[in-house]
């Protein structure tokens, strides 16, 4: 179950992250997680959307450089300890993980992680194994 990631490269001045949020909203997208990371220059903003396609569509009319990315979501209980089981899951598979970042939902009931990993298809396997819920983009876009 692979998930479309959206990098977006944001300048780092004031507004350019207002800029790439309104290009999106404009275009009726929703923003279900995002993770922002940034050096002195720039910034990647990391989007889960409800709309790919037309995220896509709004960020290049807009002129704003992106990029997709398959990555995984997986779902956990809201209580302590679910995401670091998750991680003894990965780190005992040997598989690495590139970076990570959590959102919620109107539920209080399920947590929800996005991770990028060397190995896609291994950690796929793992996480089925363990039991560990994958959500798909239909499921995330409908949280």
């Amino acid at each position: 179950m692979a998930v479309k990631q959206i990098s977006v490269f944001v300048e780092n001045r004031s507004g350019g992250l207002a800029d790439v949020t309104k290009a999106l909203a404009d275009a009726g997208v929703n923003i279900r997680a995002l993770s922002i990371s940034e050096t002195s220059d720039f910034g990647i903003l990391r989007l889960i959307v409800d709309d790919v396609f037309a995220a896509g569509n709004a960020l290049k009319e807009n002129g704003h450089i992106y990029s997709l990315t398959d990555v995984i979501a997986v779902a956990g209980e809201d209580k302590p300890g679910s995401i670091a089981n998750i991680m003894a899951v990965l780190a005992t598979a040997n598989i690495s993980l590139d970076y990570a970042y959590a959102f919620f939902a109107e539920s209080k009931e399920l947590a929800y992680m996005i991770i990028k990993v060397g190995d896609r298809e291994l950690a796929k396997k793992v996480l089925k194994e363990n039991k560990i819920p994958m959500v798909s983009a239909e499921e995330i876009a409908n949280l």
